[in-house]
């Protein structure tokens, strides 16, 4: 059944944006929007006056040169993975969404420089792809590396598994291509390591969650395919042996290390109960667990020795209580199943309120002892449900309702719940948003935690380049 036709667009722009873009590319019916209209949480519920789906950087640069002109706000979206509603129209129906979902093509793969360049809309599993069809490796990896795709994952500097050895987003793009508020393509796809020619106005453009324009382009480092890799789970008594046996594998070579994640017990009980699938290949259920992954581009590199004897030793310990290696590809996607499937079980297992936060390593013990005691005191029978890559000090420090609890009631405390771990990060000296950004879940936090000469500064590149707050409105900012 058709849906009912709800545009408010100005007759003209509708009418050029439709000589422009085609049939396919502008939906301005309900049915056809409604998708575009909401976050992958359901959290967020707004209303757009059109979609636009540009299939070129001309296209697209065309169409917010139309919408700037007519003074029509726009919400760039990639693939709708946000968690805190970055990508989502508020409910007034004046925006418009600026999908980049067709504009996917990978243009080159270059081996001496080791890039690839590649259209925003490309989904980061096929920029995987086609470098792996190429023999090399692009080490960006997270868990909605399906959907979620390039424009977006620079535009919310994305980190990920690997960002203790590769870095975030940030430290990968090298080149980048945006179309500004107005309409004026900023080109900036150069493929050079070093260039300290003015400003670096890329790095202003990732991380921005698309205040500032659209990327719709961008240079992406790749690295040598690995040849050899050891995987492992272990079971640990805590956070705190956990960072021990992070730093017991840096110790050794820390070259090595690719990933270190970390999951609680209370969340990986939630992923065995909730994800088709999933089974825990360790004796009995632990505390925590560590999934570390070392790799090499060298093959008989001797890391299954490394992997054995740094086990081998936290076992005598007792750092380690019991631990398993991935002994082919099918284990190892097996044992990375469980890491990944932590936000969908806890989906799954009812309303949750994610805090994505960042701490010192050294603070990340304290972190999830001091935020367990005082959420557990705020709502009795609350899950904590933390899990995250400890290796860089980013913690999903998630709350999943009690069992007995109603959902809705639930998640209207969530502001209490965010303040109280995220004054337990001030105290230890962290950051509120780790690699979810900002979006328009935790603007009302911006003044207290970026207030004064840092946050006027952020206002003041943002009215230099968007002056009339069309792009993205209500991301980051708090409302005046």
């Amino acid at each position: 059944m058709s849906g009912t036709p709800e545009t408010s667009l100005p007759s003209t722009l509708h009418q050029a944006l439709a000589a422009l873009l085609g049939p396919s590319g502008l939906l301005t019916d309900t049915t056809d929007t409604a998708a575009f209209c909401t976050d992958w949480r359901a959290l967020y519920q707004g209303r757009c006056a059109a979609v636009l789906r540009p299939a070129s950087t001309e296209e697209c640069a065309k169409a917010v040169a139309l919408c700037h002109a007519h003074g029509v706000p726009m919400v760039p979206q990639g693939g709708n993975t946000s968690m805190v509603g970055g990508a989502t129209p508020d409910d007034s129906g004046r925006a418009v969404v600026i999908s980049t979902t067709r504009m996917n093509r990978v243009h080159a793969i270059d081996h001496a420089d080791l890039t690839m360049t590649v259209d925003a809309g490309v989904t980061l599993k096929a920029a995987q792809d086609a470098a792996a069809a190429e023999g090399l490796f692009l080490p960006l990896s997270i868990s909605s590396e399906g959907s979620a795709d390039i424009g977006g994952i620079l535009a919310t500097n994305a980190g990920g598994n690997n960002t203790v050895r590769y870095g975030n987003a940030r430290e990968l793009a090298l080149g980048l291509e945006a179309v500004l508020p107005d309409g004026n393509v900023l080109n900036l796809m150069r493929r050079l390591r070093k260039d300290n020619t003015g400003y670096a106005l890329r790095q202003l453009l990732i991380g921005a969650e698309g205040t500032l324009g659209i990327i719709t382009q961008a240079v992406i480092q790749l690295q040598p395919a690995p040849r050899a890799r050891e995987t492992a789970l272990c079971a640990v008594a805590s956070a705190a042996g956990a960072l021990d046996l992070f730093a017991a594998f840096r110790k050794q070579d820390p070259a090595a290390v690719v990933a270190f994640e970390f999951m609680s017990g209370t969340s990986m009980g939630l992923v065995n109960r909730f994800i088709d699938g999933a089974a825990l290949p360790l004796s009995e259920p632990a505390p925590a667990y560590a999934l570390v992954e070392l790799s090499s581009p060298r093959a008989g590199d001797g890391l299954r020795s490394l992997m054995e004897d740094v086990l081998g030793e936290a076992l005598e310990s007792g750092l380690v209580s019991d631990a398993v290696l991935a002994e082919s590809e099918t284990q190892r996607n097996a044992l990375w199943m469980l890491r990944e499937e932590h936000a969908e079980a806890q989906k799954r297992a009812g309303a949750s309120v994610k805090n994505d936060v960042s701490v010192p390593l050294a603070a990340i013990p304290t972190l999830i002892t001091e935020a367990t005691a005082a959420c557990e005191a705020l709502i009795p029978g609350i899950r904590v449900a933390p899990f995250g890559h400890i290796g860089d000090g980013n913690i999903h420090f998630n709350l999943v309702q009690p069992e007995q609890m109603d959902a809705a009631a639930f998640s209207a405390r969530d502001h209490d719940i965010m303040d109280t771990v995220a004054e337990i990060v001030r105290h230890l000296g962290g950051s509120f948003s780790a690699e979810h950004g900002v979006g328009q879940l935790k603007t009302y936090m911006m003044p207290s935690w970026r207030g004064g000469a840092e946050l006027e500064s952020m206002r003041r590149i943002k009215n230099a380049l968007d002056p009339d707050g069309l792009m993205n409105p209500g991301k980051i900012f708090p409302a005046a």
